[in-house]
């Protein structure tokens, strides 16, 4: 089984990522654009795993409380475009204590920099008359209340990836360690 753990968006927030993937059309911005259902926050990539349940458990330990992220600007891996987060320190100390409680549980995961990003595209290509970066997105509705978490699991539709929820595990700072 394929998993991550990721922050999923409410409506108003995926609704503004969906218009800047439109105005990215409209500008000429070809490749292959993540649907509005895949648009989430990867915190930790776990890849094949067999035992979600004890992930899960291991995601129940990690203490947090409630926090705001808020969209900011556009940017770019290469030919993957993705939508950037204002710094948020309550994401990064949540991030960390997440990724040592799976290290001390020996889960797996990939353990590169953690750069917060919503991938709005792969495989892009950006017409040289169109200027792709920090000030492209501007939207209306660019915070969330984050108040959960969830694991997802990844598998390989006809169509590309399909993410199912498998457990939304709630913050709280009340856990124990």
């Amino acid at each position: 089984m394929r998993l991550f753990i990721a922050v999923r968006f409410p409506e108003e927030v995926l609704d503004g990522l969906e218009k800047t993937q439109r105005e990215m059309r409209q500008a000429g911005i070809r490749g292959r654009y993540a649907p509005r259902e895949n648009l989430h926050l990867t915190l930790a990539f776990i890849g094949e795993y067999a035992d979600p349940g004890y992930v899960a458990e291991t995601m129940e330990k990690v203490r947090s409380a409630p926090f705001r992220l808020k969209l900011a600007g556009t940017g770019s891996f290469g030919s993957i475009l993705w939508a950037g987060l204002e710094r948020s320190e309550p994401l990064l100390r949540y991030t960390k204590s997440l990724r040592h409680f799976l290290a001390e549980a020996e889960i797996p995961f990939d353990r590169k920099k953690f750069s917060p990003h919503i991938t709005l595209a792969r495989d892009a290509y950006v017409p040289s008359d169109v200027r792709f970066g920090e000030d492209f997105m501007r939207l209306e509705d660019d915070t969330a209340e984050v108040g959960f978490v969830s694991l997802m699991k990844s598998e390989r539709g006809k169509n590309g990836m399909i993410y199912t929820e498998l457990a939304a595990v709630p913050l709280t700072e009340d856990k124990y360690i």
